[in-house]
Formats: structure tokens, C-alpha cells, sequence
């Protein structure tokens, strides 16, 4: 093993880029690889937009119970369809007496109101479920979209990998192993010692590919309201009108957002696994690996979450060989999703020692993250005090690295540089003074970050 590391080390520290220099395809190779985006066209009819008239009965009924009397073509907005779909739905509830013509509103348009009956069924409703937003997307349609958009039909070069992580201190080994693994679409494993970047580099893996994708607002499945877009996890990307495809022709039951890159960490339970009923609104929430479908997930700190790591990976073991998952809904039903993402595990612990080897089999791409050599350490400093603007005093630097890492042998970490140098901004902020970087300033912020914290060699 440490024959093994030495060797790669050797490697890894070679300045030379030759053995590992960004090979151009030719341009019919990239040609191929151009993946157009997918987009979602507006329904024409209830049954393009893959919907049963029981499937907005309950929504209309609930938003008009809930916002009391509104126009035709507001429900329409309300639902996301257009008006031209939702009509026959309202005509429908008003023939059923459920609901009822308060005024005109506009041409071919009136406003609506609730009935008493209509009161009654509405509150049945909401005892099952509060929801009342976009129209739901059936689960074929979204299948269809996950594929069309899937990260194993993106291919990013070299070039592609080095600018998504061009602002970190990676070799170019290091650029080649994580273009390899993001190219396969394939798991990766992420592990060395700690605060050498390994949450930087998954978090920034997914910017490699192209930015957006389309997801639904909701799913529904046999009657039952899944809400898939998550404010706190996805970050939207509205579209603008470009000639070739306009607001108007697009599904607004769908919504473009950022590739999402979620992460989670030692607060994961089994729970976030499955689809989760909010006992309060009734509402049905997607579990964390369905809202990272076609972007990244990132388990950080592996091995330090809630659940254990063999719960956690048997759970995930069979949907990472097949690309689909079995989720279990509140109601006891089961439904099959895409599973279709870059999952990315990060820990600072030894992987032989969280998982057997039948598991590290399944994740095949194994890339261990080394503490940066003296020059990359140097290099990330000047770099920093350039960027956090420092004047320096001569010989500073090597003055750190030879008295605080070199004699006591304390290894180099990429977070030190940052983390020193915030202390020392925080010296001078204090006492009012410009940044300026001298050897008293070294030796307190030396003094307030080490302290209690043993120099030790891997």
C-alpha cells in the first residue's frame, strides 16, 4: 500500500503536464457529444399533458375554497395549463354544481366561485392533502425528461473539468481521475485527510456539464401529489425568449433550474430516502436522491450520519447497478424512478474500514485527495494574499512553512492557507490597521489555530 502511494505521489507531484495533457477530439467526436436541451411543450389537450380530469378536480376546488372566487384564466395561472385545457375542467365542476358563474370576467372568461357543495368536497380534500399549486406531471413524462437529460449523455472534456474547478490547486492527474469519473456518470468515492478540499471539488464537479435542466413542480401518481421542486435545493433559472423558443410554448408545470448539487451530511436518516408526508399539510415531499436526479449528490463526512453505513448503502446498492429506485409512498404504494445522478462520497475516514469490498466494487471510481506538496501550498498562498489583498513582508511565508510545518512535521493542508490568512485580517481589523502580513501576525494566528492541535504525519 505505501509502495502504492508513493508511486502515485511521484506522479501527482510532476510539474510536467505532458503525461497528463488534454487530448482534443476531433470536431466530429464533439459534434456528437452536443446534447440539445430538453424543453417541455405546453399541452395542447388534458391528455398531452398526461392528466386526468380527476387529477385538477381537487386542486380547482381547493384553490377556490382556500382564495375564495377568482377568474377562469387566474385557476388556468394557478394550475400552470392553459386556459384552453382547464375550461372544460370548470365547466365540468359547474355543471356538477360544485362550483358556480359569479360575474364575467373578460371575453369567454367569467369569474368563479365555490359552491356549498362544492365546499364540502373541497374540505375532503384538504384533509388529505393542502396542496393546490402547478398542475402535476404524470411519472412517464418525467421518466422521459430524466433520460433526455441524464449526465451519461454529456461528455466534458478536459478543458471542461479543469474550468469548473479552476479556482482549487489540483494537479493534473487529480483533473484527469475526477474528468474520468464524471465523464462515466458513474459514483466516485473521495477520501484522504481532512481540509484538503474534497466538498470543494464534489460541489463544484456538476458545473463540468451543461447548466440547466427542466424539472416538474409536482408528480402525481395514481391520484397521489409529489412536490419535486425544492426552493431550498434548487435554484431556478427562468428562460428567456431567444427566437428559437419562446415563454409561451413551454409546460410551465415544469420549471428550468440550475444542474443541482445537493449535499448532505451527518444529518441523514433513512427517512430523507423515501418520500416524506408532512403530517401538517398533507403535502408529499420527494426524497433527497429523486430532487438531485441529472445533477449531483454529495454524501459528505461518509460514515458520520445518523444511519449506518450498511443501512445506507444497501439502500442505494441495487438502484446505482440498475438506474431506478422503488419508492415507497405514504399510501403503500410503490413506484419506480430514475435513479440518475453523480453520487459522490466524501470522508476523511478509510474506506476499507466503512464499507466491504463488495460495495467499494460498485463505486469505481476511488480517488484519494493528497495534502498539497510545498510548492502547491506556496502557490495557493500567494495566490490568497493577492486575492484578500496583503502587503507582504519579505520572507514571510518561507518563514512560516520552515518553523510551523517543516520542524515540527506538520503536513500542509489546502484549508490552512485560507484560515491563517482570515486570522490575520482579522488582526488588522481589529486594531485598524492595513493588511499587512509579518512575522508577529504569523506567529498569533499560528498561535490561535494549532493550539491544541498536534502536529502529526500521515
Amino acid at each position: 500500500m505505501d509502495t502504492q502511494h508513493s508511486s502515485i505521489n511521484a506522479i501527482e507531484t510532476t510539474d510536467s503536464t505532458e503525461a497528463f495533457a488534454p487530448i482534443a477530439a476531433p470536431p466530429q467526436q464533439r459534434e456528437e457529444n452536443f446534447v440539445d436541451d430538453f424543453s417541455p411543450t405546453a399541452p395542447n389537450t388534458l391528455e398531452d399533458a398526461g392528466l386526468h380530469p380527476n387529477d385538477l378536480y381537487p386542486l380547482v376546488l381547493k384553490y377556490l375554497f382556500l382564495h375564495g372566487s377568482r377568474a377562469g384564466s387566474r385557476v388556468a395561472a394557478q394550475l400552470k395549463l392553459p386556459f384552453h385545457v382547464v375550461e372544460p375542467i370548470l365547466q365540468a365542476l359547474k355543471t356538477d354544481m360544485l362550483i358556480g358563474h359569479k360575474s364575467n370576467a373578460g371575453m369567454s372568461d367569467y369569474s368563479y366561485e365555490i359552491t356549498p357543495k362544492g365546499v364540502e368536497q373541497a374540505k375532503i380534500h384538504l384533509a388529505r392533502t393542502s396542496y393546490c399549486g402547478a398542475a402535476p406531471v404524470s411519472i412517464q413524462d418525467y421518466n422521459k425528461s430524466v433520460k433526455a437529460q441524464s449526465l451519461k449523455r454529456l461528455k466534458p472534456t478536459y478543458d471542461d473539468v479543469k474550468r469548473a474547478l479552476s479556482d482549487l490547486t489540483l494537479s493534473d492527474l487529480m483533473i484527469c481521475q475526477l474528468g474520468q469519473a464524471i465523464n462515466s456518470g458513474k459514483g466516485m468515492f473521495l477520501f484522504g485527510a481532512p481540509g484538503n478540499g474534497k466538498t470543494s471539488i464534489a460541489e463544484r464537479a456538476i458545473a463540468s456539464v451543461h447548466e440547466f435542466i427542466w424539472i416538474p413542480r409536482a408528480l402525481t401518481v395514481s391520484g397521489e401529489v409529489i412536490r419535486l421542486y425544492d426552493p431550498m435545493q434548487h435554484e431556478a433559472a427562468p428562460l428567456a425568449d431567444n427566437g428559437l423558443i419562446t415563454i409561451s410554448d413551454i409546460d410551465e408545470r415544469w420549471i428550468r433550474i440550475k444542474r443541482p448539487t445537493i449535499v448532505v451530511g451527518g444529518e441523514l436518516e433513512m427517512k430523507h430516502l423515501e418520500a416524506t408526508l408532512n403530517p401538517i399539510t398533507g403535502i408529499i415531499e420527494a426524497p433527497v436522491h429523486v430532487k438531485s436526479n441529472c445533477g449531483c449528490m454529495v454524501v459528505d463526512d461518509f460514515g458520520r450520519q445518523q444511519i449506518s453505513t450498511t443501512e445506507l448503502l444497501n439502500r442505494w446498492i441495487v438502484p446505482m447497478e440498475s438506474g431506478h429506485d422503488f419508492m415507497n409512498l405514504p399510501s403503500g404504494r410503490q413506484v419506480s424512478l430514475p435513479f440518475e445522478q453523480l453520487l459522490i462520497f466524501s470522508t476523511n475516514l478509510d474506506p476499507n474500514e466503512l464499507c466491504d469490498e463488495a460495495f467499494l466494487r460498485r463505486i469505481p471510481y476511488k480517488i484519494e485527495v493528497f495534502d498539497p506538496t510545498e510548492e502547491q501550498f506556496k502557490h495557493l498562498f500567494q495566490k490568497t494574499l493577492y486575492e484578500m489583498k496583503f502587503h507582504v513582508e519579505e520572507g514571510v511565508v518561507d518563514h512560516l512553512i520552515e518553523y510551523h510545518y517543516k520542524r515540527p512535521g506538520r503536513p500542509f493542508r489546502f484549508c490552512h492557507v485560507g484560515d491563517l490568512l482570515n486570522q490575520a485580517k482579522d488582526f488588522c481589523d481589529f486594531h485598524r490597521r492595513d493588511l499587512l502580513l509579518d512575522r508577529n501576525i504569523v506567529e498569533l494566528a499560528v498561535l490561535n489555530y494549532f493550539s491544541g492541535m498536534e502536529p502529526s504525519k500521515n
